[in-house]
């Protein structure tokens, strides 16, 4: 697979580029703030085609350049059924003080347009746009709608048989916090111990934020791994 990963604005937040090879459809994951001028950019250059925006979850840093990126390309955006209320205002559940300095910060005032054309994904469904398998894995704890993209093959350069984009489940050392609204940390350890603990070990973890890894890698050095899987 041809994939690269661009960093938003705000949190440093990956949204990956997702297509069979160079020149071909693709499909986005998780594009958040600031990120729809250097997005088409980056698709011109390559010669990729967006097909689709999928999102693992739906905070604000993951989704808030999605409905610019989707109105500019006539093309859906995909979420988990239980985060799609997310999409109405996804600054809606942060804390007053954060949210208004997180505006301020990133001027987001105002920018904010519920997605033309939303569809929902369910847990074990299997995607098949821009040519790519997508299997989606329901992943809650973090939000309640949160998913692990599951896509057979392996970035240009490794060798696996697939390639988990993890969102906030699961990054490089650590796992997503459960503190916020919708978190919870029993589904989170289920999610962890059932469905990180069931992905194949040489399967490629491209993270929300944070450096990638694999599967094993993780379950061998992750400390909050290590008591669950």
């Amino acid at each position: 697979m041809f994939v690269t990963a661009l960093s938003a604005a705000a949190l440093d937040t990956n949204c990956y580029v997702v297509a069979s090879a160079r020149g071909e459809e693709c499909v986005v994951i998780d594009p958040g703030v600031g990120l729809a001028d250097r997005l088409q950019e980056h698709l011109a250059e390559q010669r990729l085609r967006p097909v689709a925006v999928l999102l693992t979850h739906g905070h604000f840093d993951h989704v808030f350049s999605a409905p610019e990126i989707c109105e500019r390309n006539g093309i859906p955006v995909w979420v988990h059924g239980a985060d799609r209320y997310r999409l109405e205002d996804p600054l809606a559940d942060l804390d007053p003080q954060m949210r208004a300095a997180l505006t301020e910060s990133f001027d987001l005032a105002g920018r904010w347009s519920v997605p033309r054309t939303t569809v929902e994904f369910a847990d074990g469904e299997v995607l098949e746009p821009a040519g790519l398998r997508v299997t989606v894995v329901h992943a809650p704890g973090h939000t309640e709608g949160s998913v692990l993209l599951q896509v057979e093959g392996a970035p240009e350069g490794l060798r696996a048989g697939s390639t988990v984009f993890t969102g906030d489940v699961l990054f490089a050392g650590s796992v997503g916090r459960t503190d916020l609204a919708g978190g919870d940390p029993v589904a989170m350890a289920r999610t962890l111990r059932e469905r990180v603990g069931s992905l194949p070990g040489d399967a490629v973890v491209l993270p929300g934020h944070g450096p990638g890894s694999t599967v094993a890698r993780e379950r061998a050095t992750n400390p909050f791994l290590a008591e669950l899987v």
